[in-house]
């Protein structure tokens, strides 16, 4: 199936792993034009950059100004931006809300909400000046089913996903989509990264991170397919939902769990 993306400009944040990596690896097979941002340009990256062009842009997004920066990058070597995709996001596992100072609050809110915020304020008149374009926004079910480990990053997303009924509200007239994937599990660095989700899980469970990930993780959170979603699963959802395939898509939340949310 053509997309149509071919020469589409992307701009995608928090791409230097995990699921940012993974959407940034398929618009470039499918022919797009990628930028992408992060405070390090990785090994990974490099590999895209010399293999399809990639260009990776260095900048703190948790800043005021670094999501302009990227935008500003990208409109000087392409003329525009097409569509932005809002991937990254921070959390980290804690015993309890009160281990959780105001501090911390500040940092999970700047990377995961204020960075989208921030990028699309700067790409939004761009889209708007072509009189079309698509914002992602990579959200997770923790937006509508809070766990506490991470009561800070649910809180992040679910404002995240608000966001993103808002710009649709008002955008979606002019020509601009805006949409939200939520996420459950994603075989990532977010989880499998030393001392992330993976190893917080195994060490209640008793196990290894790999059993954790592979079996206690699916089967203590109720995901009916019995296993975690993959990154470029993620990432092909992300190259529909930004296509001209789904014009007449805005405004929605999609989730890709497994079945593990089972409310309507």
């Amino acid at each position: 199936m053509d997309l149509q993306l071919k020469d589409k400009v992307a701009v995608v944040t928090g791409a230097s792993k995990g699921i940012g990596l993974a959407i940034a690896d398929a618009f470039l097979r499918e022919g797009a034009h990628v930028v992408s941002g992060s405070r390090n340009i990785t090994p990974e990256l490099e590999e895209l950059h010399e293999k399809y062009g990639l260009t990776a842009v260095p900048v703190d997004l948790s800043t005021t100004d670094g999501p302009d920066t990227l935008v500003r990058h990208t409109v000087d070597e392409y003329g525009r931006v097409d569509i932005l995709v809002n991937a990254l996001g921070a959390a980290t596992p804690r015993p309890s809300f009160l281990d959780i100072d105001d501090a911390e609050w500040q940092r999970i809110f700047n990377v995961t909400l204020f960075s989208a915020v921030r990028a699309s304020r700067a790409a939004l008149p761009h889209l708007l000046n072509a009189g079309e374009g698509s914002i992602v926004n990579i959200s997770s079910i923790n937006a509508r089913l809070p766990f506490p480990m991470v009561v800070d990053y649910s809180a992040a997303k679910a404002a995240l996903t608000s966001l993103t009924k808002s710009l649709s509200e008002e955008f979606a007239p002019r020509g601009v989509r805006v949409n939200a994937i939520a996420p459950g599990p994603v075989r990532t660095p977010f989880w499998t990264a030393p001392g992330a989700f993976a190893d917080a899980t195994a060490a209640q469970a008793g196990t290894t991170a790999q059993e954790a990930l592979d079996v206690v993780v699916p089967q203590s959170m109720g995901i009916s397919t019995g296993r975690v979603t993959e990154a470029h699963e993620v990432a092909d959802l992300v190259l529909f939902l930004a296509s001209p395939l789904a014009g007449n898509i805005t405004g929605a939340e999609f989730t890709i769990d497994g079945g593990q949310v089972k409310t309507l």
